[in-house]
């Protein structure tokens, strides 16, 4: 089994446009959710609207790590949710609704990527409610973190696509390799052997950027 490189709190937080912090969902709620997905797979258009509404902001999230702060951002995202009204019928509950509509959103990105391979990429800003408040006055070590955040979608944009997609997912998003397997219908092994490579080949690029060079001590070692 290929030994994972480990990053350190410090260094996800020092390029995190949005801090990863595992969500705690009370039983209620996730008994809400589960009778909302059956109400909307029935038809119903106010509970797809409610699930719209719970879940946009991630979708809005992963999206802009994939994408940048692009001026079509928005059309991406409802786009992913126009697929997901489309195929919330095949949705067996086989797995997590939130792997499922991940792997929904991957796919509109991927497919969104391609299409759009020769456009400009990353903007300076991402949307107000992926981000914080556009209006507010930049202090010195917002824009250094807004510099590092642009710096890093740099590097991220010289990864292979596979590489990229489960670097994304596990270290910013925050998904256990068992879950990304799921959404990019590969082995763990091979979720685990891409993350591996990606993080070698981010270490290496880190001189690339000043604004990243200093943060490479941050970077640790070969992990369990």
């Amino acid at each position: 089994m290929v030994a994972a490189a480990v990053l350190s709190p410090a260094f996800r937080d020092a390029f995190a446009g949005a801090p990863v912090a595992p969500r705690v969902v009370p039983l209620r709620a996730m008994s809400d959710d589960d009778q909302l997905l059956s109400r909307a797979v029935a038809g119903d258009t106010e509970a797809f609207r409610l699930v719209y509404e719970r879940h946009r902001v991630d979708v809005a999230r992963l999206v802009y790590r994939m994408l940048g702060a692009k001026s079509d951002l928005d059309d991406v995202v409802q786009e992913v949710f126009v697929q997901v009204y489309r195929s919330l019928k095949d949705f067996r509950g086989q797995s997590k609704f939130s792997t499922w509509l991940h792997r929904v959103t991957v796919n509109v990105v991927l497919m969104h990527r391609r299409a759009a391979r020769s456009r400009p990429a990353y903007a300076e800003e991402a949307p107000s409610d992926v981000s914080g408040d556009e209006d507010a006055p930049l202090p010195d070590e917002e824009a250094d973190r807004r510099e590092r955040m642009r710096a890093f979608a740099r590097l991220l944009e010289r990864l292979p696509e596979k590489k990229r997609v489960v670097f994304i997912l596990h270290e910013l998003e925050g998904i256990a390799p068992v879950e990304i397997a799921k959404i990019v219908g590969a082995p763990v092994l091979t979720v685990r052997t891409r993350l591996f490579y990606a993080r070698r080949e981010i270490e290496a690029m880190l001189d690339d950027e000043p604004a990243l060079a200093a943060l490479k001590p941050m970077w640790k070692g070969d992990g369990p």
